[in-house]
């Protein structure tokens, strides 16, 4: 059996690579993600793209990326696409549409909740199967048999959790893992490591960064310990300030409290706020504005990104109300996901066998 895998991000091959763990070793996977889980046609360890400035500068590249995609859908049996709606809608219309009969599935759903609704269609035509790792995602489709609930991958990937509030002075700093997010994010950070001399400030950058990229993006880094594994991180300090992303869920599921920060470039915001119909970023909050109507952390966007905001945060945050609104989270995603989609995966296959 073959897979066409398309996972643009970071977090996508995250995922991708416990999903793997379940997967019949007979299995060949090929297309886009991590060379690191494996030989890929398109390495995405040091790739990612976000938003509309950096869609429309690399449309070129896309758009032949696109094609190639859809040459090498021909000799496989199933298409796995996860999350990068804006790459993987296109892709599955055209591999629908070229070969009407290939097997698509789509884990990591693109948030249509949140705006686009109408792809909310264009997934139930295109798609045999969706995978939602959202337990309200499920509401806004028709075909309920077409999408499922199943669990979310998160929950296989971190077993550990914070159990009572640590108070050791360690504080973590998580610019996220983008050019744009790091420079905009790491002079704030600068000028609160700064006021508060005291304490010792954690800052997790990615392992497959070098110096060179450190010196150019994140600048001045001697205030700082600089650590790599986020997870172990966040189980060990006190406080975290982390840039908007999959690293904020992990930190609600972990249960370390934390402040979301985010300051996007100024076209992208623009864009956002106008068709944006949600009160919050951070996909805790959203999922526990649904559970409980209320939110799980605050959230700091574009100028409220300050040391003032940020130094008052950190002093009167609730670390016990942190932990018990965690183990609500938990609860509510339930288990993880990767077992589940394997096995559906894995149908496929024994049924091409017979």
């Amino acid at each position: 059996m073959k897979i066409l895998v398309s996972a643009l991000e970071k977090s996508s091959n995250m995922h991708l690579k416990e999903l793997m763990k379940h997967m019949h070793e007979s299995i060949k996977f090929r297309g886009i993600y991590s060379r690191e889980l494996g030989h890929s046609d398109y390495d995405t360890t040091s790739n990612t793209i976000m938003g509309f400035v950096d869609a429309l500068k690399n449309l070129r590249y896309l758009m032949r990326l696109n094609k190639d995609m859809v040459a090498l859908a021909r000799d496989v049996d199933v298409v796995l696409l996860l999350d990068s709606s804006g790459f993987n809608l296109p892709l599955a219309k055209k591999i629908r549409k070229v070969y009407p009969t290939k097997k698509i599935y789509y884990y990591i759903l693109p948030q249509a909740w949140v705006w686009k609704k109408g792809r909310i269609q264009t997934l139930q035509a295109t798609c045999d199967k969706l995978f939602s790792i959202l337990p309200f995602e499920s509401e806004l489709y028709q075909d309920k048999e077409k999408i499922s609930y199943v669990g979310h991958p998160l929950l296989d990937e971190i077993d550990k959790f914070v159990d009572k509030p640590v108070s050791n002075n360690r504080i973590a700093y998580m610019p996220g893992s983008r050019k744009a997010e790091i420079s905009s994010l790491m002079p704030v950070f600068r000028q609160v490591a700064t006021a508060i001399p005291q304490k010792k400030h954690i800052l997790v950058v990615p392992e497959s960064f070098d110096d060179e990229f450190i010196d150019k993006h994140y600048g001045d880094i001697s205030k700082f310990i600089v650590e790599h594994n986020s997870r172990k991180v966040l189980l060990g300090v006190e406080f975290a300030y982390i840039c908007s992303g999959t690293a904020t869920l992990e930190a609600g599921i972990i249960g370390s409290p934390f402040a979301l920060v985010y300051i996007a470039k100024k076209l992208d915001m623009f864009i956002a706020r106008f068709f944006l119909k949600i009160r919050y970023i951070g996909i805790a909050n959203i999922m526990f504005d649904k559970l409980k109507q209320t939110k799980f952390h605050n959230e700091y966007l574009q100028d409220e990104v300050n040391v003032a905001n940020l130094i008052d945060e950190y002093k009167n945050t609730d670390k016990q109300k942190f932990i018990s609104n965690s183990k609500i989270l938990r609860e509510y995603l339930e288990h993880g996901s990767s077992q589940t989609v394997a096995k559906h995966i894995q149908k496929t296959k024994d049924k091409n066998d017979r």
